[in-house]
């Protein structure tokens, strides 16, 4: 399975780990098919290592909040995911602020990022778009690594 990320920047296609992360997978899934991330921002872009999306509170991406929320819930890293290494470019991963705390948020890092190796679920990578990441990551920022000029996520959809 893939997923369509529409962005302002261009299109980014997704292979997700669908047989090695199932767990994390479908918590996307379900979140893609609820429209979640349609209209959303990247409110956090560190270049050389990550762009990352999927707050709710970045539909708005002035938002003082954008980077605090997720879905209301929160997931258990799978150990089949935490064992997928931070090995390239185009890694896609769900953020958290620990262990078992993942929920909505996710990023797409930009370089091999092996401190992460072990505690981020790693559930798929990038196959087409590589350059619109890159795009993003080299976007100008404003303090706290929001970009300066909105990077949208307009739709996400599963192919």
């Amino acid at each position: 399975m893939q997923a369509l990320m529409e962005t302002s920047a261009g299109n980014i296609t997704i292979n997700l780990y669908n047989e090695k992360a199932p767990d994390t997978v479908a918590n996307f899934v379900r979140l893609v098919e609820s429209g979640h991330y349609n209209g959303l921002h990247f409110h956090r872009v560190i270049e050389n290592f990550m762009i990352q999306g999927g707050c709710p509170h970045s539909s708005d991406p002035n938002s003082r909040r954008a980077g605090t929320g997720g879905p209301g819930w929160q997931i258990p890293c799978e150990r089949s995911a935490l064992n997928i290494k931070h090995d390239k470019p185009g890694i896609f991963s769900m953020a958290n602020a620990g262990p078992n705390t993942g929920g909505s948020q996710f990023f797409l890092t930009t370089i091999a990022t092996p401190w992460l190796n072990g505690n981020h679920a790693v559930f798929g990578e990038v196959v087409d778009g590589m350059d619109v990441v890159k795009s993003i990551e080299m976007c100008e920022k404003l303090p706290g690594d929001r970009p300066r000029t909105p990077q949208q996520i307009i739709r996400v959809t599963l192919q």
